[in-house]
This record gives structure tokens, C-alpha cells and sequence, in this order.
């Protein structure tokens, strides 16, 4: 088995732990109590009681380290240096529509650098990791950004929101989370957006960069607002160009 640091080890622990919660009440989500906070963004109680859940759990291990994460924002503890980044459910209006593409998001930040990141998806019990000069994995196994290099052959993936109108070939699939995964693993060919929180693709970005991948240069003091171009790198020049077309 791929040996792990105790951070990945203790991540993995609290995403488990807290998907018990997820996988329960997506089997009764028509009896969710969900407000809402803006357009196609809910919060749910289980939103919030996983990301207690992790918060609690890392913090078991970890004393003083300071989180961002979605539902709480920005908490600073003693340590300001090691931070953990927390999206509960990236995917949360396809959780309460009862549809099964979700995830739990967690990275490690120290110095402004994220070193680690997990994707954990409960209901497939897939687990996409990766950490600094290590490598991306799944479940244990290597992987790799795909060769694809011809523009038309390749699959991107973004959002509605903040998608930018293009010629590429796209999916929409609500989960930033698993879409820079699915770029590590060599599914989708790159990932676009704008106006992004951090949360939502901390723990993605070092798994396509460990992966083999190319991301833009991103702001390391923003936690929200944030444009992201993710590829396999073959085809990242190709990819910007086409988005600037727009």
C-alpha cells in the first residue's frame, strides 16, 4: 500500500467519519430542512455537520491550526501558518436534487503553499490524494493527466456560473472538486472558471499539478473570486487561447 503522511492519514480519517453523515441523508434528502443563501447555492444541516464533523477531527490531532472553509469562513487560531481548507460538499444542489456527483474537499495550505489535498467521493467511496513531490493517487493507485493534445478530441469541464461562452467541448457538472480530479486522472483534458472560491478547488489544484498537469499562476491571498485554468498541459496554450476568443 502507497505510504502516507499523517496529515493525508488524518484527512482520510475525518472524511470518512463524516461521510457517514452524507450518505445518510442523501437517502432521505426530500426530508432535509434546506434555506437558502442565494441563486443554486443551498445550505443544508448536512453541509454544516460535516464540516463540524472535520473541523472537530482534524483539529483532535492538529491543536491551533486555522481553517477556511465554506460555511464558516475564515477561523484563526494560534497557528496561522498551517491552514486547513474545508469545502464539506462541493456539489450541494446536486446533493439536495438527490443527484449522486458530490464530494468532500479538505487541503493543507502551510506558508501559503497547499501541500496536501484529498477529494473524497462518499457515495463511490473514491478517494483522489495528493501531496507535495509525491504524486496524484486513486484509491492507492498512480495517475496521470492525460496526452491528448488535439483540441477537438479533448473534454473540459467548468460550471454555469462563471463559465465563459466557448467552441471546446464541455460538461457541466456542478462538483469543482471531483472535475479537477477527473483532470489528474486523465478523464477530463482541463478545467475553467471565474469568480471561484478557494475551497471548492484547493485540494483539485495540487492533485492536477502532482498529476503532471499546468495550472495559471493563482493569487495566494485570495480566498474568493478566484479564475482558474487547469489542463493536462499538452493543450493549455490551445485551451487559453479559445477562452479568450470570448
Amino acid at each position: 500500500m502507497k505510504i502516507i503522511s499523517s496529515n493525508l492519514n488524518l484527512m482520510i480519517k475525518a472524511c470518512e467519519t463524516a461521510s457517514k453523515f452524507i450518505i445518510k441523508d442523501f437517502g432521505e434528502v426530500e426530508n432535509l430542512q434546506v434555506s437558502k443563501k442565494g441563486p443554486r447555492d443551498f445550505v443544508t444541516k448536512t453541509d454544516k455537520k460535516v464540516e463540524e464533523v472535520i473541523i472537530n477531527e482534524l483539529s483532535k490531532n492538529k491543536k491551533g491550526y486555522s481553517f477556511i472553509t465554506e460555511e464558516t469562513g475564515i477561523i484563526e487560531n494560534k497557528n496561522k501558518d498551517n491552514v486547513w481548507i474545508i469545502d464539506p460538499i462541493d456539489g450541494t444542489n446536486n446533493f439536495v436534487h438527490g443527484i449522486p456527483h458530490f464530494a468532500i474537499s479538505v487541503a493543507l495550505r502551510i506558508q501559503n503553499e497547499i501541500v496536501v489535498g484529498l477529494v473524497f467521493d462518499p457515495l463511490r467511496n473514491d478517494i483522489f490524494y495528493a501531496e507535495k513531490n509525491n504524486g496524484s493517487y486513486f484509491n492507492n493507485y498512480r495517475i496521470r493527466v492525460s496526452k491528448r493534445n488535439n483540441i477537438d478530441d479533448c473534454l473540459f469541464a467548468t460550471d454555469h456560473d462563471g463559465a465563459r461562452e466557448t467552441t471546446l467541448n464541455v460538461r457541466h457538472t456542478g462538483c469543482a472538486a471531483l472535475d479537477l480530479a477527473y483532470v489528474g486522472a486523465g478523464k477530463f483534458d482541463g478545467y475553467y472558471h471565474d469568480k471561484i472560491n478557494l475551497w471548492d478547488i484547493a485540494a483539485g489544484l495540487i492533485i492536477v499539478k502532482e498529476a503532471g498537469g499546468e495550472i495559471d499562476d493563482l493569487d495566494d491571498t485570495l480566498y474568493k473570486n478566484i479564475d482558474i485554468r487547469a489542463s493536462n498541459g499538452v493543450i493549455h496554450q490551445k485551451m487559453l487561447a479559445n477562452i479568450n476568443k470570448f
